[in-house]
């Protein structure tokens, strides 16, 4: 062990030894001749042979040379304490490794270096993650790092699939009226979601709604704890969905084939409109009032749409009634298990996932 965690160590001193000598080629020469050997006794190590080079010998030894003389009693328990070193810089290395060759997959594979806490990765595309619980104890611990890996291999083949938005039974609204001569585009986002509101102005401004069917799955992400991420996301959700199934106000003159009229309209509202205040109405529903308020003010919305107080109070009542909650329970299960999502906004289109900021080209 002694070894190969000297080849560790001058592994990683090289980076500074290549700049040394630049400007002294001798520390450059003397470095190289101990690395040679320390590779090659690492190299005897590896193919299960004995190391002849004497290199651990080495090591040891000019270490302990001072100790001899001054303390020679010293000498045996700090020769075991350089083995208990080495062992323990072996297996740092080795797990480094591992930990970031599980970073680079999950990457790849989910697009977050962190499977459990995706907000704990920089590294990822610009989202709102969909963090889980931590674990409690090392026994969970260790059950949530080999998941981790379940996770991470079970989604290569996502990164080789067909993304056909018709193999998802998500429950949302449409952008626009449907029509047989646009693609369809699934578009999964949070009403609090920061970077859900740009996409959308994203796409409001290069005209993604009407090039495409677009399908907008509202989803609340959730805390471990079972609170939302965003407050009053969940009753947002909540209404929106319901706004889409009441259709339109029975006053209203517009035309009846699209239903989800205005429910696009309560999204586009949070996402791109201000309060007297010139404060938009996401930061209102996220940091400054609570529930209550909240879905005052979603009435005070659709009677200005045109919805009767008899229709709005029909429209609460859906909104609160458990056909609602199962259509979201419906659209949870398939961001979190079919599809896996560790963040949003996420969007499905030309057969493939997309997920993060969508860029207005």
């Amino acid at each position: 062990m002694v070894c190969i965690a000297a080849f560790i160590i001058l592994a990683i001193l090289s980076v500074f030894v290549a700049v040394l000598s630049i400007f002294r080629r001798d520390i450059g020469k003397k470095y190289w001749k101990i690395f040679k050997k320390s590779w090659a006794c690492v190299g005897k190590k590896v193919t299960l042979q004995k190391c002849e080079t004497g290199f651990k010998d080495d090591i040891k030894n000019s270490i302990l040379k001072k100790v001899i003389i001054k303390k020679p009693k010293l000498v045996k328990p700090i020769s075991v304490g350089i083995e208990i070193a080495s062992v323990l810089i072996v297996i740092i290395a080795a797990w480094s490794l591992i930990e970031g060759a599980k970073a680079g997959l999950s990457l790849w594979t989910l697009g977050t270096c962190n499977v459990t806490r995706p907000s704990a990765c920089t590294l990822g595309a610009e989202i709102c993650s969909i963090d889980q619980e931590e674990p409690k104890n090392p026994i969970e611990w260790v059950g949530r790092w080999f998941a981790d890996w379940g996770e991470i291999f079970s989604a290569i083949p996502d990164k080789f699939r067909s993304w056909d938005t018709e193999n998802f039974d998500f429950i949302g609204i449409h952008a626009n009226e449907t029509t047989d001569n646009r693609p369809t585009a699934i578009d999964i986002f949070d009403p609090g979601c920061i970077v859900c509101m740009q996409s959308f102005k994203n796409k409001l401004n290069s005209a993604f709604f009407d090039e495409y069917e677009v399908l907008l799955v509202p989803y609340a992400i959730p805390n471990p704890d079972g609170t939302f991420k965003f407050k009053n996301s969940g009753m947002l959700v909540n209404y929106i969905l319901a706004t889409s199934e009441y259709g339109l106000p029975r006053s209203s003159e517009q035309d009846s084939a699209h239903k989800s009229l205005y429910a696009f309209k309560i999204i586009q509202k949070i996402f791109t409109e201000f309060n007297e205040e010139h404060i938009n109405y996401q930061t209102v529903f996220n940091d400054l009032i609570d529930e209550l308020e909240a879905t005052e003010l979603i009435w005070s919305w659709l009677a200005e749409f045109g919805y009767s107080p008899k229709e709005i109070n029909n429209i609460a009542i859906i909104a609160n009634s458990d056909k609602t909650a199962e259509k979201v329970a419906q659209n949870k299960n398939i961001v979190e298990n079919d599809i896996n999502l560790k963040g949003i906004p996420t969007m499905i289109y030309d057969n493939k996932k997309h997920t993060g900021l969508y860029k207005a080209e």
